[in-house]
């Protein structure tokens, strides 16, 4: 049980809803789920009584938030007491990820980094990569790691990781579930779930380019902007779509994960994994980050 966790379970207490819970935490809607569940699954108890248009604590809930509350007081209250008159502290390292880097590399790559460097702590950010950068750039993050954008701001640096795979979300009950492998012919005539441009234009143009260099038109028949969102939509027939290999780890019935033959092409740049940093900036623990990084790259390529 992390403190995080409580937190986040704080949020939904004060504003029974998990948008704006979210939004108050800083996190994706998809990464506040995802400590939520955790938390219940920790305790073995629900928290929380969810439906489509309401949210509301349970009977533990209630009783859990005040002692949780009370948790939360008192380490703020601790960490106000030593802040700042503690001596020889370990260097922080404040790293941002998308929720790609966050749920399928960062997972794979902190041991070894922990290992190489246990004098280092990290904090992550999950958040997409337009509000990464000025993150980047006002000095509140040291690197991250996104999706490389069309412009690269000169006061960046970025470095290409690998290029992550693609599979498809198929309904269980959908004739092309039980596919070993699929092509953007097989779904040339489907109906799909894509992501909103305006928030994530990569995972959105990634869908559209596929289906224009294969000589097709993607027939969209809803717009999301979460994975968890897309995911749980396939479940319910809506469409396919088109997404990570991580997003196959997301705890959503009826839903079977298909390979996708991803032909050579612009399509396949939006699957790239870039870490960026501010230029011409010193940061000895950010530099041993990137190093690490470096020497699992191609393990971690694999598993991507």
């Amino acid at each position: 049980m992390e403190l995080r966790q409580l937190k986040c379970l704080i949020a939904v207490a004060d504003t029974l809803h998990f948008g704006k819970a979210a939004q108050k935490m800083d996190m994706l809607p998809a990464s506040f789920s995802r400590q939520i569940k955790l938390l219940e699954d920790r305790l073995g108890t629900r928290l929380l009584a969810r439906t489509t248009r309401h949210v509301s604590l349970s009977d533990a809930g209630q009783v859990f938030v005040e002692a949780a509350r009370d948790i939360v007081e008192r380490a703020d209250r601790l960490e106000a007491e030593f802040k700042g008159n503690r001596q020889g502290d370990a260097p922080i390292l404040r790293i941002g990820a998308i929720d790609s880097a966050a749920a399928g590399l960062m997972p794979q790559f902190l041991p070894h980094f922990r290992e190489a460097h246990p004098e280092i702590d990290i904090e992550l950010l999950e958040q997409k990569t337009i509000r990464l950068l000025p993150r980047l750039l006002s000095g509140r993050l040291d690197a991250a790691i996104v999706r490389p954008p069309d412009a690269a701001d000169p006061r960046l640096t970025f470095r290409f990781l690998f290029y992550e795979t693609a599979v498809v979300a198929v309904p269980d009950t959908h004739a092309l579930a039980s596919r070993t492998v699929l092509s953007v012919e097989d779904m040339a005539d489907e109906p799909l779930i894509v992501p909103d441009r305006s928030s994530r234009p990569h995972s959105h143009d990634l869908t559209m380019k596929l289906f224009l260099e294969s000589g097709h038109t993607a027939r969209v028949a809803q717009i999301a902007e979460e994975k968890q969102t897309i995911v749980s939509l396939v479940a319910t027939g809506i469409g396919l779509a088109i997404v990570p290999r991580w997003a196959s780890r997301l705890a959503v019935g009826g839903v079977t994960f298909v390979p996708l033959n991803l032909p050579p092409g612009l399509a396949r740049d939006k699957l790239a994994l870039s870490v960026v940093w501010p230029r011409d900036t010193r940061h000895p623990a950010r530099d041993a980050f990137l190093d690490v990084l470096n020497d699992n790259l191609e393990r971690l390529s694999i598993s991507a």
